[in-house]
């Protein structure tokens, strides 16, 4: 089953206000409590939240929470919540089989910067992935500003750790599931793949890529054409193009589509 993200303590930091908000409107892992700066306009609609659910609410000043997550990056609010809980493999597919739908699934295959890693939790969730799974090493894990930078995203999506992804990609296949690796260094563009069937994208690290003894166990690898003098995108922007690409081709496949905003 589910285990825990953390390190083992009562509970972690998640800061920001969107990270805070989803945290609570999700209900997904308990608030333990709410820190603000102040009990003014911009936080009332938190504060309001957490008292429903019981939360108990601690005004502190700045410098406290500055003491708490460096560089002030907290936006005046801080969250301490129950560690974010791992999901099994097994649940995510079965996940979803009960909405009706293919698998879409993402590999990550080493990235190691958390604001990478919240930027593609956020498109990963609002593309309708239904899990993504990081490897137990060589990978950032769920931090706060992992949580923050997913503006929320966070709080509900599936996320699962896999001991050896070489592995997990052969489980995947077993399932039949198809891999498809995002490689600078492939000759045929991601247009070029059928992504309305059961998918797993893999995306590799900052700089590296996707390992190539990962590599050998995809069924195909796609690269995105550049066309200027860049040989290459940052993971989360390569991660967006991608994912939009397969949620075009799925929409195609249900007949729907949905618009959305950027924040």
């Amino acid at each position: 089953m589910a285990r825990p993200a953390g390190n083992g303590e009562s509970g972690e930091i998640i800061f920001g206000l969107h990270a805070v908000r989803e945290a609570l409107r999700a209900k997904t892992r308990p608030l333990i409590r709410l820190v603000v700066v102040q009990q003014d306009r911009q936080f009332a609609e938190l504060v309001g939240l957490a008292r429903s659910e019981g939360v108990p609410v601690h005004v502190e000043p700045r410098s406290a929470l500055d003491r708490l997550v460096p560089a002030g990056r907290h936006q005046g609010v801080i969250g301490v919540v129950s560690a974010k809980a791992y999901t099994d493999q097994a649940d995510i597919l079965d996940y979803a089989r009960q909405r009706g739908e293919p698998p879409f699934l993402v590999v990550l295959d080493g990235v190691e910067d958390p604001h990478n890693l919240g930027a593609i939790l956020r498109t990963a969730e609002g593309a309708g992935v239904h899990g993504v799974f990081l490897p137990e090493r060589r990978s950032v894990g769920l931090t706060g500003t992992v949580a923050k930078v997913s503006a929320g995203a966070l709080e509900h999506l599936r996320v699962s750790r896999a001991g050896n992804v070489s592995q997990l990609l052969e489980a995947l296949k077993a399932e039949g599931v198809w891999v498809y690796a995002l490689d600078p260094q492939a000759t045929k563009p991601h247009t070029s793949l059928d992504f309305r069937g059961p998918i797993a994208l893999v995306l590799g690290g900052e700089g590296k890529g996707v390992r190539p003894g990962v590599l050998e166990h995809c069924d195909d690898r796609v690269m995105i054409p550049m066309r200027g003098r860049v040989a290459s995108l940052n993971v989360s922007a390569a991660a967006a193009i991608v994912l939009y690409e397969a949620v075009r081709q799925r929409g195609e496949r249900r007949g729907t589509s949905q618009g959305a905003t950027g924040a």
